[in-house]
């Protein structure tokens, strides 16, 4: 039997968590023009791709190693297609592909550093293919209560958000290759649950003050969310689309810089608070990068298999601060980025075109 004492030390380490899920009620309607699927919160990444062939086509999943992102590479290469999972680590990226049945590739990504970003892409941008799915899965959760800094910007934006901006911005010429290019970045309902009142703190991105974990994550998550939908609305006209989700409650290594009490009670909370298995969370990840249902649909935030628009008081939807977010994530990451006028050609594939066009 657990005694009181030891009770109440759990109780808040459940309360402490409780950001990432059970928070304030948001009601939330279907988005209009949007197709609904029959999938809803109890559907599998399995059930949502069954019967979709993915033969020929490549796809990239930041974060392979475990949970959503090891289950969305499992279940994309499962379809057919050439995944490749990038990691921090290496040699966990490369365990977490020999774990897989179908073709994949381990390439390392260390998102708080952009000239690992950069290797990661043109490792990808080397491949004789279009990348036909670019999923922005990785993750950053502290858990110590400190402010951290990635080249003077707090951590959690910086590895969430911009490391994933130059990602995208290097590959966004190959996606140009594909017949239907997908970016889906995985968010949260953080993303409007935790965020600050304002929103994306365009004054505060070092956190000089008012600094809490959960805070911090929350404005990652919105700047996730902000960020797909901007993008959808610069590549309109174009064959790729740009997609936010949220992908449920679920207990998984996104908790791991917490400590033991925190994820003790994360797990309680995620197994007595209607959390979803791997398999579920991962599940609108894959229905967004790989649905016939959604191919001109673009700059939408999804919930379960379906985009929803969530109402009340905060920036989730807010098209202002998604273009200011673009404006102040191009100014501080200039240096790293590329600009783009169509498709990303390698030497062996220009030198195709170049001999094509003579022969014409």
């Amino acid at each position: 039997m657990i005694d009181r004492r030891a009770f109440l030390k759990l109780s808040g380490g459940v309360a402490a968590v409780t950001a990432l899920g059970a928070c304030s009620a948001h009601d939330k309607v279907a988005t209009v023009g949007v197709p609904r699927s029959k999938f809803n919160e109890d559907s599998t990444a399995e059930e949502v791709t069954e019967g979709i062939d993915l033969g020929g086509k490549l796809a990239v999943v930041t974060g392979c190693t475990s949970g959503i992102g090891f289950e969305t590479m499992r279940v994309l290469a499962m379809r057919g297609a050439y995944v490749v999972g990038t990691s921090r680590s290496l040699e966990r990226a490369q365990e977490a592909c020999t774990g897989v049945v179908g073709v994949t590739s381990p390439v390392q990504l260390e998102l708080s550093n952009y000239e690992s970003v950069i290797a990661c892409a043109d490792i990808i941008r080397s491949l004789k293919s279009p990348v036909d799915i670019l999923i922005c899965n990785a993750g950053y959760l502290g858990g110590s209560g400190q402010r951290e800094l990635v080249n003077g910007i707090e951590k959690h934006f910086a590895i969430n958000h911009l490391g994933h901006y130059v990602f995208v911005n290097r590959l966004l010429g190959r996606l140009y290759m594909s017949w239907q290019g997908r970016i889906v970045v995985v968010s949260s309902r953080a993303a409007y649950r935790r965020a600050p009142d304002a929103g994306i703190e365009f004054n505060n991105l070092g956190a000089t003050y008012g600094y809490d974990d959960m805070r911090a994550y929350g404005q990652s998550k919105l700047a996730n969310a902000l960020f797909a939908l901007q993008l959808g609305k610069l590549l309109r006209g174009t064959r790729i689309t740009a997609n936010a989700l949220h992908p449920g409650v679920i207990n998984t290594e996104i908790d791991r810089n917490m400590s033991r009490l925190k994820q003790t009670g994360f797990a309680m909370l995620t197994a007595l608070g209607g959390g979803k298995t791997i398999e579920e969370g991962a599940a609108t990840s894959c229905f967004v990068a790989t649905s016939p249902l959604l191919g001109s649909t673009s700059g939408r935030y999804f919930e379960d298999c379906n985009a929803v628009t969530v109402m009340g008081d905060h920036h989730l939807h807010d098209a202002a601060m998604a273009e200011e977010l673009w404006r102040v994530s191009e100014d501080l990451t200039h240096d790293y980025l590329v600009s783009h006028d169509g498709a990303d050609l390698n030497d062996f594939e220009r030198a195709l075109e170049e001999r094509r066009s003579r022969k014409e």
